[in-house]
């Protein structure tokens, strides 16, 4: 089959009119790599930050093999792996986690810039701890999301960092020379003695968000043996209800890989590992039907840096799932995205158990 970056889509991830599975950023990335590339021997290329198979695809197709991937959303993995199967290049990736074997050695990586800067420092400090030291690095992005910061991260790990000009409302930082590389670790934070994890790229960092707040000033006095904390992120709901509720268990979940090992570094930190388990995953997808007494949700409103207001339904509606008739999803959400009606349509009677000047938590009883 004939390979053409038009093709890929995003699914599992929400596909609508204004979503793409590749951008302009993607094709100036292979684009200025592409010399680097020709000459490569197999297994010594890494990918980092794919959104949806664009690089990974576009590095395969012009012939690489044995090509190292790292994307942190599950659902950007699932993305890649079908549209890898769609054109008969799935033999040519392995998906590995964000940690030395992923960039050993590697002498040429190709990567999305994040928009955090830690996370973008986690990174390029790995890089420069184990891969070749004659590696290079082309990091690209959409120059409205890239900021001068981000030549200063690199330089804090890579002597030569150079700048491509910009094509389409984008551009390629290419670092080269790795120098003072380190392992990422989680940065923490104490809020009222709870220590909060956060490796680089987790939402709120070690901060504690005003909704999130909200949602903790309202949780139930009494709770079931077992509660689901969706959308997890660095792990703060979970562990708050198991140092209140010693005899609950609290199921966290997270698409991304670095919200999964911030939260679980959480909950070590805060001595509930034994209480805690964290694993990521799509939604509640690992989950049965009809087995949850409470689910506890803020959901995400971006999708690979996108504003959409489609994404939250598709949360409400797995919980809907994993809900036994009677229990209850409790949410907090910005006021302003109006999520009542899509409440009380994918899961049941929904009310107002709190707001303030930006967020509601809402109860909302599955029917």
């Amino acid at each position: 089959m004939t390979f053409s970056l038009d093709d890929l889509r995003r699914r599992p991830d929400i596909e609508a009119p204004g979503l793409a599975a590749v951008d302009a950023a993607d094709r100036l990335i292979l684009d200025e790599s592409a010399a680097a590339r020709q000459s490569l021997d197999d297994g010594h290329l890494v990918v980092i930050g794919d959104s949806y198979g664009a690089l990974t695809l576009g590095c395969a197709a012009s012939g690489a093999r044995g090509i190292r991937v790292h994307q942190d959303a599950i659902t950007g993995e699932q993305a890649l792996a079908a549209n890898a199967s769609h054109v008969g290049l799935d033999s040519r990736f392995t998906s590995l986690p964000l940690d030395a074997d992923v960039v050993r050695d590697a002498r040429v990586v190709v990567m999305r810039l994040p928009r955090s800067l830690d996370a973008l420092r986690d990174i390029a400090g790995l890089i420069a701890a184990h891969a070749d030291p004659e590696v290079v690095v082309f990091a690209g992005g959409r120059i409205k999301h890239m900021t001068l910061a981000m030549n200063e991260v690199l330089r804090e790990h890579f002597t030569r960092v150079d700048v491509t000009h910009a094509r389409q409302k984008s551009r390629v930082l290419i670092a080269r020379g790795p120098r003072a590389g380190a392992d990422p670790a989680p940065r923490q934070a104490v809020h009222d003695e709870l220590t909060v994890c956060a490796f680089g790229g987790a939402f709120a960092g070690t901060s504690i968000d005003i909704g999130t707040r909200l949602l903790l000033d309202h949780l139930p006095h009494d709770m079931p043996d077992e509660v689901i904390d969706l959308a997890c992120g660095t792990g703060v709901v979970a562990a708050v209800i198991a140092r209140r509720h010693p005899r609950t268990r609290v199921h966290a979940s997270d698409a991304s890989a670095v919200a999964v090992a911030s939260a679980r570094a959480t909950a070590e930190a805060n001595g509930v590992a034994d209480r805690v388990s964290v694993v990521q995953d799509d939604l509640l997808r690992s989950r049965d039907d009809a087995g949850a007494d409470l689910i506890l949700l803020n959901p995400p409103f971006h999708s690979a840096g996108a504003v959409t207001p489609d994404l939250a339904p598709r949360f409400f509606a797995d919980a809907a799932r994993v809900l036994r008739p009677g229990g209850k999803l409790l949410c907090v959400w910005n006021s302003g995205l109006r999520y009542p009606a899509a409440l009380e349509r994918l899961v049941g009677p929904t009310v107002q158990v709190a707001r303030n000047t930006k967020f509601t938590v809402s109860a909302s009883t599955r029917r």
